[in-house]
């Protein structure tokens, strides 16, 4: 193939008046109408000089436009970095900086913050709204709807995928064709897409999850997108009856749940709900399955790897697991200091390897290095067992692991016993520092809508099921988790308020 991404997600629609993306509205973009803007805009970067493998950062809002520049990068051989709209002008300056990036594509809301950035990082300003005006879009008006699309190889860059950065700077993941492309056929076979499908989408596409998996499937099986610009509860009712398969986080569910107006019969024809990004808690998997006679399917994936394992689309799914790993990815469960492999069953680091692996860390080779080892195996960072059937449970992040006296604890066992607890919605339990045992436990809780919590009886009920070294010494309660935007608890902001406890005066 000419160019492996381009040629088999988007080039096999092109010419054709096939539906690709429904905006709530109703407008519909065919496939054909979206590969002519993006042919467009794959001029506008030669026009701009960007040359094959240059970078460009974007910050947009999400539209059938902004997606049309992913396209657009894809059959122009350019980089492409999607990157958080919540992002201030000065994160945005790390990564426009550290990328190298020659065009950032922004707002025209953040225009003015973000044009002292890309003074000094010397790239390009244009603007795209998500009515799709802006300074890009007239560049893109007289230009043609074909463009010459640019030889590639698997081993060439598509993208690059900033990491959270909770714990010091961001790393910019260097994703691959080969690795974009492995993992869309994998899942697209393992989820049984085809044209037939009608996706129901409403997560953001600065993320992989919204990106690279809901997107990237659609394409290749030729099914529909129902496209939101974000989750709306009375939006997403309306128009499933539309749909076929949905993709959220958790927090979707949770919210979908919480409307009268969700039951079996608005999911009567729907036949697969997916959710990734955050732990979906058992709760909610019961919960949804007693309301729509469905069964979430859970999946398992990270920035540097996109997908590693699923439940099964036939067969058990099981309510706190990931499933197993998609076919060609070898995951295996190791001792974080030697690297050796456990025995199954044993709590220990996620390693995975296979073709969706990423090729290293941007300009960070000792980090690349650390992370990624020379037989090709990826250390997560995730904390994991496989059980005696070959199901994958995530227990937490190793840095979320605490050590307590020399002890360690893993947050999911007590989270999981509060989370059962009467009146608890969800948990979390972070380590914070202690003066006598290094670290100590902590629990937050939040509890149901109308509940009300002892935290003394719930401290009390929980402590037969947990050696005293792990039980938590204080719980507190708060209205909510803080959260990122992909719905995931954000640990170290509840690690920073509550690490003063037990600070000396």
């Amino acid at each position: 193939m000419n160019n492996p991404l381009y040629d088999t997600l988007f080039g096999q629609h092109q010419g054709k008046a096939t539906p690709f993306l429904e905006r709530a509205d109703g407008t519909i973009i065919t496939h054909a109408a979206y590969l002519d803007l993006a042919a467009q805009y794959a001029h506008v970067f030669s026009k701009l000089g960007l040359k094959p493998d240059d970078r460009v950062a974007v910050q947009i809002g999400k539209s059938p436009q902004a997606l049309a520049v992913y396209a657009a990068c894809a059959q122009a051989g350019i980089i492409f970095l999607p990157l958080n709209t919540a992002y201030t002008a000065a994160e945005v300056s790390y990564f426009a900086e550290n990328s190298g990036a020659r065009l950032i594509l922004c707002d025209a809301e953040k225009a003015e913050a973000l044009t002292p950035v890309a003074a000094t990082t010397g790239a390009v300003l244009e603007t795209l709204n998500d009515d799709g005006s802006g300074s890009f879009t007239d560049l893109a008006h007289p230009m043609p709807t074909t463009f010459a699309t640019v030889a590639r190889t698997e081993d060439d860059l598509a993208a690059f995928l900033y990491t959270s950065g909770t714990t010091g700077r961001s790393k910019g993941a260097m994703l691959t064709q080969g690795n974009l492309l492995s993992n869309t056929q994998a899942l697209r076979a393992e989820w049984a897409f085809t044209a037939q499908d009608t996706l129901l989408h409403a997560l953001p596409i600065f993320h992989t999850h919204g990106l690279f998996v809901a997107t990237n499937i659609a394409l290749l099986a030729g099914s529909k997108v129902l496209f939101l610009p974000k989750f709306d509860a009375d939006t997403m009712i309306r128009l499933m009856p539309k749909a076929t398969t949905m993709m959220g986080v958790p927090t979707f569910y949770t919210r979908l749940l919480e409307d009268a107006r969700f039951t079996k019969d608005l999911t009567k024809h729907m036949r697969l709900f997916i959710s990734g990004s955050a732990p979906l808690l058992a709760e909610t998997h019961l919960q949804f399955e007693a309301r729509t006679g469905h069964r979430i399917l859970e999946r398992y994936g990270m920035t540097e790897t996109n997908m590693n394992t699923s439940n099964p689309y036939k067969g058990e799914r099981r309510a706190g697991t990931v499933g197993f790993p998609l076919p060609g990815i070898e995951i295996k469960i190791t001792d974080s200091r030697s690297g050796d492999t456990l025995p199954q069953g044993e709590i220990g680091e996620i390693e995975v390897r296979g073709p969706n692996v990423f090729k290293g860390y941007w300009q960070m080779p000792e980090k690349t290095a650390e992370e990624l080892r020379e037989n090709g195996f990826f250390i997560t960072g995730d904390l994991g067992k496989i059980d005696e059937d070959g199901y994958l449970h995530i227990v937490g992040r190793n840095k979320d692991l605490i050590i307590s006296g020399g002890y360690n604890i893993y947050p999911k066992e007590i989270e999981l016993l509060l989370d059962n607890e009467a009146g608890v919605l969800e948990s979390a339990v972070v380590g914070v520092p202690h003066p006598d045992f290094g670290e100590t436990v902590v629990g937050v809780v939040v509890a149901q809508k109308g509940k009300e919590l002892d935290l003394d009886q719930l401290k009390k009920n929980i402590s037969a099921s947990l050696a005293r070294f792990k039980q938590p010494q204080k719980l507190f309660v708060v209205a909510e988790l803080p959260r990122n935007t992909m719905g995931k608890v954000q640990k170290k902001a509840l690690r920073d308020r509550y690490a003063g406890l037990y600070q000396e005066t």
